[in-house]
C-alpha cells in the first residue's frame, strides 16, 4: 500500500514548494521489486531533502527515474532538489515532466503550483501567473496557490511600471543627447563659418596689402628710373626752341623800356 503525504514549505516572497515524500509499506511480492527499488531511493531522497542536503536527494530522485523513467514522484522531487539549489531550468523541466505523467488532480496541481514558483523566482511574472490560474483551476480554494497569484499579479505590475520608467529614461537621455549633439554641431558649424570668414577677410587683406605694397614699389621704381633718353633731332629742336623764347623775351623787355610813361601833371 502507498500513502502521499502532501507537506508545505514557505519560500521568500510568500512562494510555497509542495513536496510530496513517499512512505512504503513493507512490499513482499517479487514482480515488484523493481518498483520497490525506486521507492526506497525516493525515500532516502526525501530523508536527505528534509536534512537539507540537497544535492545528495538529487542524486537519490535521478536514480529512481533511471528506475521509473514514468515515475511521477521521481520526477516531481527532482525538481524541488533543482528549486533548492537554484537550479531553476533544471527545475522547470523536472516539473514539465511530472505535470506529463500525472494522472490525479492533487499531482497536477501540484505540478502546475511548483512551475508557476519557479517561474515567479526567474521574474517571469506573466508566465507564472498563467501557472497559478492552472493550479486554482484544479483547487480553487487552495490559499499558498491565491497568495503567490496575488504576489506575482502585483510584481508584474511594478515591473511594467520599472520598464516603463526606464523606456522614458533612455527616451529623455536620447532627447538630451541630441539636443547636445545639435548645440555641438551648430557650435561646430558657427566656428567653421567665422573660420571662414576670418580668412576670407585676411585673403582680402593680404591681397589689398599686396596691391599697395606693389604701387608703392611702381611709383618707387619710377622715381627711381633714368630719364628717357633723348634723339640728337629732338635735342636740337628743344635747344632751338628754347632761344627763340629766349630772344622774343629780350625784344619784349625792350619794347618796354622805350615806352614813355605818362605822369600827372604838377600844377
Amino acid at each position: 500500500m502507498e500513502i502521499y503525504i502532501g507537506t508545505s514549505f514557505r519560500l521568500q516572497g510568500g512562494e510555497e514548494m509542495k513536496v510530496i515524500l513517499f512512505i512504503i509499506l513493507l512490499l513482499l511480492s517479487a514482480p515488484r521489486i523493481m518498483a520497490q527499488s525506486e521507492r526506497s531511493l525516493v525515500n532516502e531522497g526525501v530523508d536527505l531533502y528534509k536534512d537539507k542536503n540537497y544535492s545528495e536527494s538529487e542524486i537519490k530522485f535521478r536514480k529512481g527515474i533511471e528506475k521509473n523513467p514514468e515515475s511521477y514522484i521521481s520526477n516531481f522531487n527532482l525538481g524541488t532538489s533543482y528549486y533548492k539549489q537554484g537550479k531553476y531550468d533544471d527545475a522547470m523541466k523536472s516539473f514539465k515532466n511530472s505535470l506529463a505523467k500525472a494522472k490525479e488532480n492533487d499531482e497536477k496541481f501540484s505540478a502546475h503550483y511548483n512551475i508557476g514558483n519557479t517561474l515567479l523566482k526567474d521574474k517571469k511574472y506573466q508566465e507564472s501567473i498563467e501557472s497559478y490560474k492552472n493550479a486554482l483551476k484544479l483547487k480553487p480554494s487552495d490559499p499558498d496557490a491565491k497568495y503567490n497569484l496575488s504576489y506575482a499579479l502585483k510584481q508584474l505590475q511594478q515591473q511594467q511600471q520599472q520598464q516603463q520608467q526606464n523606456k522614458n529614461d533612455q527616451n529623455k537621455d536620447n532627447k538630451d543627447q541630441n539636443k547636445d549633439q545639435n548645440k555641438d554641431q551648430n557650435k561646430d558649424q558657427n566656428k567653421d563659418q567665422n573660420k571662414d570668414k576670418d580668412k576670407k577677410d585676411q585673403n582680402k587683406n593680404d591681397q589689398q596689402d599686396k596691391q599697395d605694397q606693389q604701387n608703392k614699389d611702381n611709383q618707387q621704381q619710377k622715381k627711381n628710373s633714368p630719364p628717357p633718353k633723348i634723339s640728337k633731332a629732338d635735342a636740337e629742336r628743344m635747344l632751338n626752341a628754347i632761344k627763340n623764347n629766349e630772344q622774343d623775351m629780350q625784344n619784349k623787355m625792350r619794347r618796354k623800356v622805350g615806352v614813355r610813361v605818362q605822369t600827372e601833371k604838377d600844377w
